[in-house]
C-alpha cells in the first residue's frame, strides 16, 4: 500500500513541501524554489487530496504545520539531502570556476578567527564562492545539515550526533585578558585571590545560568564578580581594553589583542571545537574540497 500511495505522488511535490515547512510561507517557497506562487498552492493541493491532510494551517504568524507534516519532515528531508549529496558526488569540482554559497554555522568568535583568512582564500582559489555565516542552536545543527541549508557547523563535539561527521579543528585553552597598562599588569602571574578581586566580563548568548568558569570556581566554593554579562566574545575585549575588568578568553582570541594575559590560577577544560558535517555530504567534491580548506586555516 505505501509504494502504491507513494507511486501516486509527483517526486516534485516533496520539494515543494519542504520549501512551505522552511519558508512558512507560500510566497517564500514560491520565490525558493523560482516558481509560481498559485504553482505552490496547486502542488499543495494536490499533495492534500493524496495524504488526506491539510499539512499546513494558516496562521497569522504563517503556514503552520500540521503533526503529519512534522512527523513526515525529517525523513522527506533527508531523502533529498542524500539525493542531492549523491548527484553532487557525480559531478566534478572546479574551485577557480564553481559558483556557490557556503553557509556556515559558528559563534561570533569563530567568525572573529575565520572568515578574514577563508575569504581572503576564497578570493584566490575559488572567487565564485560566497559565505554565509549564522549560529544556528546546538540542539537544531544535526538537523539543519540533515536538510542541506547547512554546510558546515563549528561547534563542541556533538557525540549524540551519530550521523554526523566530525573533525577537531582547534583545542584552545583559557587565559585572563587585562588590559596591558592595568594596576596588575606588571605581576609575572595571577593569584586566584587576586583574580576574583576583579570586576569580570561574561560572555554567554543566554540571559542567565553559569560559564564554564563559574563551573569550575564553583567546584572550589569560590565566586568571582560578574560585572557585566555580554552576548559576544567580539565586544567583551573593547571592554576590557578601556576599563579595569578582566575577560577570561580562549587563547586564539586574547593574543589578537594588545593586553596582558595571566594563566589562570585554576584549572577549566579547554575549548574543543570541532568541524561538524553531515555523512551524506561525506563524498561530495565541493564539500570535501571546501572541508580540507577550513581544516586548512585553522591548522595555521
Amino acid at each position: 500500500m505505501a509504494a502504491t500511495l507513494l507511486q501516486q505522488i509527483d517526486m516534485n511535490l516533496f520539494l515543494v513541501i519542504d520549501a512551505i515547512y522552511r519558508q512558512r510561507n507560500l510566497t517564500r517557497a514560491a520565490e525558493q524554489l523560482h516558481i509560481t506562487q498559485p504553482a505552490v498552492s496547486n502542488a499543495l493541493a494536490r499533495l492534500r487530496r493524496t495524504l488526506d491532510d491539510p499539512l499546513f494551517i494558516r496562521t497569522p504568524t504563517g503556514m503552520s504545520p500540521t503533526p503529519l507534516t512534522e512527523s513526515i519532515m525529517p525523513r522527506i528531508q533527508q531523502a533529498l539531502a542524500l539525493l542531492d549529496g549523491s548527484l553532487s558526488t557525480q559531478a566534478s569540482f572546479d574551485p577557480l570556476t564553481a559558483t556557490r554559497t557556503l553557509r556556515l554555522s559558528m559563534n561570533d568568535m569563530a567568525e572573529t578567527l575565520l572568515l578574514p583568512r577563508l575569504l581572503e582564500a576564497l578570493e584566490q582559489r575559488a572567487p565564485g564562492i560566497s559565505v554565509e555565516s549564522y549560529y544556528v542552536p546546538r540542539d537544531q545543527l544535526a538537523r539543519e545539515l540533515a536538510a542541506n541549508t547547512l554546510d558546515f557547523g563549528l561547534d563542541v563535539p556533538l557525540t549524540t550526533a551519530t550521523q554526523l561527521q566530525q573533525q577537531r579543528l582547534l583545542n584552545d585553552r583559557y587565559l585572563c585578558m587585562v588590559r596591558a597598562d592595568h594596576p596588575l599588569a606588571e605581576q609575572e602571574r595571577l593569584t586566584l585571590e587576586q583574580y576574583l578581586a576583579l570586576g569580570h566580563v561574561h560572555v554567554s548568548s543566554r540571559r542567565t545560568g553559569p560559564g564554564i568558569v563559574d563551573i569550575a570556581l564553583n567546584k572550589l566554593g569560590r565566586r568571582r564578580s560578574i560585572r557585566l554579562r555580554v552576548q559576544h566574545y567580539r565586544v567583551a575585549p573593547l571592554v576590557v581594553l578601556r576599563t579595569d575588568l578582566a575577560l577570561t578568553v580562549p587563547a586564539s582570541l586574547a593574543s589578537q589583542y594588545s593586553a596582558r594575559l595571566f594563566e589562570l590560577p585554576f584549572q577549566i577544560p579547554q575549548m574543543d571545537w570541532h568541524l561538524l558535517w553531515h555523512r551524506n555530504q561525506d563524498g561530495d567534491p565541493a564539500n570535501r574540497w571546501l572541508r580540507e580548506l577550513l581544516l586548512e586555516l585553522f591548522a595555521r
